[in-house]
């Protein structure tokens, strides 16, 4: 059962709504955003692209720059090692045309995910010395390459990894001792020492940095950094990133852009998918153009996705686009089954008791495994790794909730794991087959989550009674766009609205439209989208309902009227 809390964060509503000349439900809003203190509401109001740090603060960046312009000078082979899922292709396109722009002599390498899995292999460091290779440059990997990069070291290879995952670490008795790998540079804001202010980057902005600092020390022009905003831009919501500080501005100013984008590939995606006449947001972003992109890497090869980025013309791109979002479709199908098999798994074995799940799928495709734990952790709140039988050893995916912290849980088994890497909230790793039971165990032996964790949580930013809406206030509300993790679409609430007409609609039967009049005696209509003939039910007896709301103005033919979506009712 869901509880729902009153975000309680406290200042003077009135006064910030005064200076910033927006409503004190908009201030209250912004306030539980943590976003405080004059400054910082003027940057998350009005932030431009000049408001973001240099690139020069992060370490290794000049070390970095200073290398490749060596090499560019002496024109030295480059190649681009980068990753599968859509953080990985964007980061090796920004990397890719950056590079060429300033000259360089550059070539690109996407690993397989069932071939070579992620990030870089020894057989990648042969194959490049191989190629005769001079500098390898890592994105959205690398940091946890130990081995591999000593190797690289070892056959006279320069190597600049820039990454985002966490540093990889072992618990002594002397406490936390850091692993890094010996690059010759290493561009990863999340370094203790790095000075660099943003430590929440993707691996598409990490290497947009270094683009940054490259083209300002060979003069490019600055305005040619503005194509790169909307890969920026498409690679952090895809990434989940927190759409805060720099994060914010850069996928604002990338979704402002990418309606009128001029990579043709981008275009043809956008049109095949229905967007080309519609406001592109975050949301279309993270579940209609980044799944498309990140499917080839899941299915086929990332190498596809990278493709479309470079396809030089409206035919070339259009194939590649009706290809990858045809595999998306096939995706989604995978993707379904996969979620049924897992549920039924954990109803009907004592799976259902752990506070940390860990579900064997020995016949699922390895790439869903991750979407497949995001759609289990969300069904029942907990913690989900979901593993896959690979070639040698078991490979699978975790999502985590705000309480666990997946990664350092992964470091206390350790000795279990074959490899594994990622982020508090999401995590990878290979595993052998007869280690999986051990593995669940000692994960759930270790799990400190309370029943108070393992408790979805409705926050609600503000009780706000419908007869408050305004066409104004709904305006308001849209200077806080972009929406998405770290800056979630405001969500309001209401008691004791009575239901004056109810009909479900849609081909599906998914859709509930009704009519809601509040104590004050202020109608309104409201639209609910899921199990709609369940909430007819459920409305149908009541003398009032309490529901969680986000306003909007419904536009239709011609006419514009404020309609609640209601999100959550009781």
């Amino acid at each position: 059962m869901e509880k729902w809390v009153v975000a309680a964060k406290r200042a003077d509503f009135n006064s910030i709504g005064q200076e910033f000349e927006i409503d004190p439900v908009i201030a209250r809003l912004i306030r539980n955003r943590d976003v405080t203190g004059r400054d910082n509401i003027r940057m998350y109001l009005k932030g431009e692209i000049e408001d973001i740090p240099s690139p020069w603060l992060m370490k290794d960046m000049k070390k970095a720059v200073k290398i490749i312009k060596e090499k560019v000078s002496e024109k030295a082979k480059i190649r681009i090692i980068g990753d599968y899922d859509i953080d990985g292709v964007m980061s090796t396109y920004v990397l890719l045309r950056g590079l060429i722009r300033i000259g360089a002599d550059v070539d690109t390498y996407i690993p397989d995910r069932v071939a070579d899995g992620y990030g870089i292999h020894e057989h990648l460091i042969n194959r490049a010395e191989e190629d005769k290779v001079d500098t390898i440059l890592t994105c959205d990997n690398g940091i946890a390459a130990v081995y591999e990069i000593q190797l690289a070291k070892e056959k006279g290879m320069t190597v600049i990894v820039t990454d985002h995952h966490e540093i990889p670490y072992k618990e002594t008795e002397n406490g936390r001792e850091i692993i890094l790998p010996p690059a010759d540079a290493i561009l990863n804001p999340k370094q203790q020492d790095c000075p660099y202010p943003g430590k929440n980057l993707c691996g598409a902005v990490v290497a947009f940095k270094l683009i940054s600092a490259l083209y300002e020390e060979f003069g490019v022009p600055g305005e040619e950094l503005e194509d790169f905003y909307e890969l920026a831009a498409i690679a952090t919501v895809g990434d989940v990133m927190d759409l805060q500080g720099e994060n914010r501005i850069l996928v604002k100013e990338g979704l402002k852009r990418l309606k009128n984008t001029r990579n043709p590939g981008l275009r043809e995606l956008i049109r095949v998918n229905g967007l080309e006449d519609s406001k592109i947001t975050a949301y279309h972003v993270g579940f209609v153009l980044g799944p498309c992109i990140n499917a080839s890497g899941r299915l086929d090869t990332a190498a596809r996705s990278l493709a479309l980025l470079n396809a030089e013309n409206q035919d070339e791109a259009a194939k590649l686009a009706g290809d990858l979002t045809a595999l998306n479709q096939s995706r989604k199908s995978l993707t379904e089954e996969g979620k049924e098999a897992a549920i039924h798994q954990v109803e009907n074995t004592d799976l259902k008791d752990d506070r940390v799940l860990v579900i064997y799928l020995p016949d699922c495709h390895e790439s869903i495994a991750g979407i497949i734990a995001g759609r289990i952790r969300e069904k029942y709140h907990k913690p989900t790794f979901v593993l896959t039988k690979g070639e040698n050893s078991a490979k699978g995916s975790g999502r985590s909730i705000e309480a666990y912290s997946m990664y350092e849980e992964l470091v206390r088994c350790a000795d279990l794991l074959i490899q594994f890497g990622g982020h508090p909230m999401a995590a990878g790793l290979s595993i052998e087959e007869k280690n999986i039971e051990k593995f669940r165990r000692r994960l759930n032996q270790n799990c400190s989550l309370t029943k108070e964790d393992l408790q979805p949580k409705i926050v609600i930013d503000v009780p706000m009674p419908i007869s408050y809406i305004t066409k104004n206030l709904i305006r308001q509300i849209a200077l806080l766009e972009p929406f998405g993790k770290g800056n979630t679409k405001p969500l309001f609430a209401q008691k004791g609205l009575k239901v004056l007409d109810a009909v479900v609609v849609g081909r599906n039967r998914n859709v509930a439209k009704v009519r809601l009049m509040d104590p004050q005696g202020t109608v309104m209509d409201g639209v609910y989208f899921g199990e709609a003939d369940e909430f007819v039910r459920f409305i149908k007896d009541r003398s009032s309902i309490s529901v969680t709301y986000y306003p909007e103005i419904n536009q239709f033919r011609g006419r514009e009227d404020i309609q609640i979506v209601i999100q959550n009712y009781c």
